[in-house]
């Protein structure tokens, strides 16, 4: 299990990418300098000396050791001792939908990001719980295994897109079915199922399923994603106006089909939660789960981590050294050499 110590270091990265773009406008004003005074080409002579790429070089030999630099003082760390543990908590299934009308940005940037956006705080907030992952579309898989390994969740759910399911559809009844089939044989646990979805195109018997997994003891609360107005679905890969269409060439407006969600809640002895407002639809939600009572569960975690900066100085350390040896101007020495030139004919 890797790690950083001090994540919130990593946030200095962001100078790099900054760095960068000042160089290139600082290097493109310095070439229209010189364009002022001439023709490039007919100035080189009077400047033989000069290189345009060795101070390019340098600059980002710069970059890539203040990167490490940074890097070693966020502190890499390996996880080098996997215990198992005993803790209070519940275990929780998101099954988030994919389908395409999660582009739909009736709720902005779009329902899909919207929709992360609300798991990464749902997550942030839960503590000892177990928490996985199952994504449907016209089926449903899941994607992450319960764990208790928040760091692994958020990155799973940031690379989550609605291309992931070829076969398209809004099958919830699917989803709830592999949201159960998902959780541990542990016994004597409270579990929720939370159905992330706009609700449109239900393909299979939704409520059934959650009659069903209300049976077993597993709530299954509903947290709608849209409006009830709708939104045009953007084409996957299109331009920014080009729309889904229907067969009679109309634009599909997508709604949020909140009756539906309300009615899969009750069916699983939950609640539903509009998550227009995402701060307030998630302190709702932790504050529906807060009220299930822990349970004591296993889990296995890394206790002892293992310092891995001098990697990472390392490779600082060698950036600094190559740019020490690059010089900003041309070696009057070497330029002599000249491998794959031929010699002129006597």
């Amino acid at each position: 299990m890797f790690r950083f110590e001090h994540t919130e270091l990593l946030y200095l990265l962001a100078i790099i990418p900054i760095l960068a773009f000042v160089s290139l406008i600082i290097g493109r004003r310095r070439k229209k300098a010189l364009e002022r005074f001439g023709n490039p080409a007919l100035l080189e002579p009077l400047m033989p000396g000069a290189s345009s790429v060795r101070p390019i070089i340098k600059f980002y030999l710069m970059l890539l050791a203040l990167t490490a630099i940074i890097l070693t003082l966020a502190g890499p760390q390996f996880g080098t001792k996997l215990e198992t543990v005993k803790r209070k908590g519940i275990e929780i299934i998101i099954a988030l939908d994919v389908s395409n009308s999660m582009n739909a940005q009736d709720i902005q940037p779009s329902r899909l990001d919207r929709a992360k956006r609300a798991i990464f705080q749902l997550v942030d907030k839960l503590q000892n719980d177990k928490v996985g992952l199952v994504v449907f579309a016209g089926q449903a898989y899941t994607q992450l295994p319960i764990t208790t390994d928040y760091a692994s969740a958020k990155m799973f759910i940031s690379s989550i897109n609605t291309g992931i399911i070829p076969t398209q559809g809004t099958a919830i009844g699917a989803a709830i079915n592999q949201s159960v089939r998902s959780f541990t044989s542990q016994e004597d646990i409270n579990r929720a199922i939370i159905v992330i979805t706009d609700g449109e195109n239900h393909e299979d018997n939704a409520i059934q399923a959650a009659q069903a997994a209300a049976e077993k003891g597993i709530k299954v609360y509903t947290v709608g994603m849209g409006l009830p107005k709708g939104s045009p679905i953007p084409v996957p890969g299109g331009s920014k106006n080009t729309f889904m269409k229907d067969n009679q060439g109309n634009v599909v407006i997508s709604k949020l089909n909140e009756g539906m969600l309300v009615e899969i809640a009750n069916a699983g002895d939950a609640e539903f939660i509009a998550a227009n407002n995402i701060r307030k639809g998630m302190n709702d939600l932790v504050d529906h789960l807060s009220k299930l009572e822990k349970s004591e569960m296993e889990a296995k975690i890394y206790t002892d981590y293992k310092n891995q900066f001098q990697y990472m100085a390392l490779f600082a350390l060698l950036f600094l050294l190559i740019d020490f040896i690059v010089l900003e101007r041309k070696n009057k020495y070497l330029s002599k050499i000249k491998l794959f030139e031929e010699e002129d004919e006597k």
